[in-house]
Protein backbone atom coordinates (compact mmCIF):
# COMPACT_ATOMS: atom_id res chain seq x y z
CA UNK A 1 0.00 0.00 0.00
CA UNK A 2 0.93 3.45 -0.62
CA UNK A 3 -0.32 7.24 0.54
CA UNK A 4 0.61 7.94 -3.29
CA UNK A 5 3.17 7.51 -5.78
CA UNK A 6 7.17 7.89 -3.99
CA UNK A 7 5.41 8.68 -0.65
CA UNK A 8 5.32 5.94 2.45
CA UNK A 9 4.99 2.13 1.63
CA UNK A 10 3.31 -0.58 3.59
CA UNK A 11 3.74 -3.86 3.38
CA UNK A 12 1.82 -6.54 5.25
CA UNK A 13 -0.01 -10.00 4.82
CA UNK A 14 -3.82 -10.85 5.49
CA UNK A 15 -6.36 -13.95 4.67
CA UNK A 16 -8.94 -11.18 3.42
CA UNK A 17 -7.26 -8.64 1.16
CA UNK A 18 -10.80 -7.08 0.39
CA UNK A 19 -11.13 -6.72 3.93
CA UNK A 20 -7.97 -5.86 5.26
CA UNK A 21 -7.90 -3.00 2.73
CA UNK A 22 -11.75 -1.89 3.53
CA UNK A 23 -9.96 -1.75 7.13
CA UNK A 24 -7.29 1.01 6.10
CA UNK A 25 -9.28 2.83 3.80
CA UNK A 26 -11.81 3.51 6.76
CA UNK A 27 -8.87 3.70 9.56
CA UNK A 28 -10.77 0.80 11.68
CA UNK A 29 -7.54 0.35 14.07
CA UNK A 30 -4.77 2.37 15.03
CA UNK A 31 -1.47 1.94 13.45
CA UNK A 32 0.81 2.78 10.99
CA UNK A 33 -1.32 3.20 7.91
CA UNK A 34 -4.14 5.42 9.99
CA UNK A 35 -0.88 7.83 10.93
CA UNK A 36 0.65 8.13 7.68
CA UNK A 37 -2.84 8.34 5.69
CA UNK A 38 -1.69 4.83 3.57
CA UNK A 39 -5.14 4.29 1.69
CA UNK A 40 -4.11 2.88 -1.67
CA UNK A 41 -3.28 -0.55 -2.68
CA UNK A 42 -1.07 -0.43 -5.23
CA UNK A 43 0.26 -3.61 -5.43
CA UNK A 44 -0.40 -7.54 -3.97
CA UNK A 45 0.46 -10.66 -4.54
CA UNK A 46 -1.43 -13.82 -3.95
CA UNK A 47 -0.22 -17.14 -2.49
CA UNK A 48 -2.14 -20.14 -1.91
CA UNK A 49 0.20 -21.00 1.14
CA UNK A 50 0.54 -19.03 4.22
CA UNK A 51 3.68 -19.59 5.12
CA UNK A 52 5.20 -18.62 1.80
CA UNK A 53 3.10 -15.55 1.62
CA UNK A 54 5.28 -15.07 5.28
CA UNK A 55 8.72 -15.47 3.74
CA UNK A 56 7.75 -12.59 0.97
CA UNK A 57 6.54 -10.42 3.09
CA UNK A 58 9.78 -10.59 4.84
CA UNK A 59 11.63 -10.41 2.06
CA UNK A 60 9.77 -7.27 0.75
CA UNK A 61 10.44 -5.40 3.74
CA UNK A 62 14.13 -6.08 4.08
CA UNK A 63 14.18 -4.24 0.18
CA UNK A 64 15.21 -0.85 -0.32
CA UNK A 65 12.70 1.72 -1.81
CA UNK A 66 14.66 1.63 -5.05
CA UNK A 67 13.46 -2.53 -5.41
CA UNK A 68 9.68 -1.82 -4.29
CA UNK A 69 9.27 0.66 -6.42
CA UNK A 70 9.98 -1.41 -9.24
CA UNK A 71 7.78 -3.92 -8.48
CA UNK A 72 5.29 -1.74 -8.05
CA UNK A 73 5.65 0.03 -11.37
CA UNK A 74 6.00 -3.68 -13.20
CA UNK A 75 2.26 -4.42 -12.04
CA UNK A 76 1.13 -1.01 -11.87
CA UNK A 77 2.73 1.71 -13.90
CA UNK A 78 0.46 4.70 -13.09
CA UNK A 79 -0.02 3.39 -8.90
CA UNK A 80 -3.57 3.67 -9.48
CA UNK A 81 -5.50 2.15 -5.94
CA UNK A 82 -5.91 -1.12 -7.16
CA UNK A 83 -8.94 -1.71 -4.19
CA UNK A 84 -11.86 -1.95 -6.75
CA UNK A 85 -10.20 -4.25 -9.12
CA UNK A 86 -10.22 -6.87 -6.25
CA UNK A 87 -13.74 -5.94 -5.01
CA UNK A 88 -15.39 -7.26 -7.62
Amino acid sequence: MAKERNSTFYVGITSDLSKRIWEHKNEVADGFTKKYGIKNLVYYEIFDDPENAIKREKRLKKWNRTWKMRVIEEMNPNWDDLYETICI
